[in-house]
């Protein structure tokens, strides 16, 4: 059975990983979608909150679970018996510094790195661009599920 992992912080998870999450799916027998803690980002939702949101979004995909995780990807990868990391790309920008990751985590465990390129009207998507938007009062629904656009709705109206 082929396993493979989409990790990230998703904060908030969007349609753009919402879609790089379907596709892999599709490729592969089970998908974990690992969610980490990064600390350079400054986080609107809890990790354990962000687990609840893509467990939502996920729903239709049963092939699909989510986790938390911290540590090295490829101590995750082998832990967990995972053969492939899935990276959803956006830009040049994102292949030049996730290609020097993908290489590094191969030189530290052979753990493979798997690139899909994002769906085109969702290229300029990240969520840190939502969390900006959002929180000058934006729309943002073009970018989020339903479920995810309730929730920042709420975590913003509780900062104010």
């Amino acid at each position: 059975m082929s396993r493979a992992v989409c990790p990230g912080s998703f904060d908030p998870v969007t349609l753009g990983h919402l879609d790089i999450f379907a596709r892999t799916a599709s490729l592969y027998d089970s998908v974990v979608i690992a969610v980490g803690s990064n600390m350079s980002k400054r986080g609107l939702f809890t990790p354990s909150e962000r687990v609840a949101m893509i467990e939502e979004a996920c729903v239709e995909w049963p092939s699909v679970h989510v986790t938390l995780f911290s540590g090295l990807l490829v101590d995750f990868c082998r832990d967990q018996e995972i053969d492939v990391i899935v990276k959803g790309l956006r830009s040049g920008g994102d292949y030049d510094y996730e290609l020097a990751m993908a290489q590094m985590n191969r030189k530290l465990t052979g753990v493979d790195t798997a690139f899909l390129p994002t769906a085109p009207h969702l290229s300029y998507v990240s969520s840190s661009l939502v969390r900006e938007v959002a929180s000058l009062g934006g729309d943002i629904s073009p970018f989020v599920s339903p479920g995810v656009l309730d929730r920042i709705t709420e975590r913003l109206a509780e900062r104010i």
